[in-house]
């Protein structure tokens, strides 16, 4: 069974290398193109899937458009029986269509549970327990294809995006396994999602990771977890942008009014929220670096306790 495998980012990696180390036949890998980065933009940076591939000694093809005709032939070309996709782009219908034995796409929830671009994110940020993997058998709308397998993982209290990622790779790899494997061994059973459970997980961007503190404690401290490592969560500290990476809550009884601030200006700073107050633990405000709150306030003048 001739195999491509299409995925950049490390968490594509694990699929991937765990398919060569159990004698799949991965024939290519389609991957992002080279781009550059760093400081100046002078630093040719890789995709993680192709260095991975570079080292297996896998082709590697990084088409800018992936309707080109040139590399639809090319991908034809390599009579692939089977394409497995982790974590790429949408894939036009004359490319997912193209095998034999179809494409096979991992996403990172229980679908139709979190369908969209930021399933993990979402899942932390609305204080789920538990989330896991689908493999699915594509067609046009997306992630809506019929289930070939899922597993399930626990999120923990204290998890942020970050971690169930990091996890969420390795238990992925083992489900792509387990999928091409019955796919080899034509004993896969496809089922058909119910849509009446279906949830959105859109993209996140400048305007949806804004922290409301105008409802509860934990739904403040969901979102904040949520949204670490990226794109992190962001609030305004006299005018500035403040990215929040990390905090806790106490809930009390008193009335503060939602998003009163305040400090003793050395070891903490709280915002309340409509059941008590949370207080920011890992911060980094416009134009410094990243730091522990006591840290940061030991170099700022906090002039005013309201905010």
């Amino acid at each position: 069974m001739r195999i491509i495998f299409m995925g950049t980012p490390d968490f594509a990696v694990a699929s991937l290398q765990i398919l060569v180390e159990n004698g799949y036949d991965v024939v290519a890998v389609v991957t992002a193109t080279d781009k550059y980065g760093g400081r100046g933009g002078k630093r040719l940076i890789e995709s993680a899937v192709k260095k991975y591939a570079q080292t297996q000694n896998i082709d590697i093809l990084q088409p800018p458009n992936l309707k080109n005709p040139e590399f639809i032939e090319q991908l034809r070309s390599y009579q692939a029986d089977l394409q497995i996709i982790v974590a790429f782009r949408m894939l036009p219908e004359i490319v997912w269509n193209m095998p034999r034995l179809g494409t096979y796409n991992l996403h990172g929830s229980l679908l139709p549970k979190y369908r969209g671009a930021a399933p993990i994110h979402w899942a932390v940020i609305h204080g789920d327990r538990q989330t896991g993997v689908t493999s699915f058998k594509l067609k046009h709308a997306i992630d809506t294809g019929d289930l070939a397998m899922q597993k399930r993982m626990p999120i923990y209290s204290n998890d942020t995006t970050g971690t169930v990622h990091d996890r969420m790779m390795h238990i992925g790899a083992q489900t792509i396994l387990e999928t091409v494997e019955l796919i080899a061994e034509d004993r896969i059973e496809l089922h058909p999602q119910d849509d009446s459970l279906k949830c959105p997980a859109p993209k996140l961007n400048q305007d949806n990771s804004k922290i409301n503190f105008d409802q509860s404690c934990k739904k403040v401290y969901d979102f904040v977890r949520g949204m670490n490592p990226f794109p992190s969560a962001w609030t305004e500290l006299h005018g500035k942008k403040l990215k929040v990476y990390a905090c806790d809550y106490t809930v009390t009884n008193n009335n503060q009014k939602a998003n009163t601030w305040e400090s003793d200006g050395k070891s903490y700073i709280r915002v309340h929220c409509t059941d008590g107050y949370v207080a920011l633990k890992d911060i980094q405000l416009a134009g410094k670096k990243r730091m522990p709150i006591s840290d940061f306030l030991n170099g700022y003048n906090w002039s005013d306790n309201s905010h």
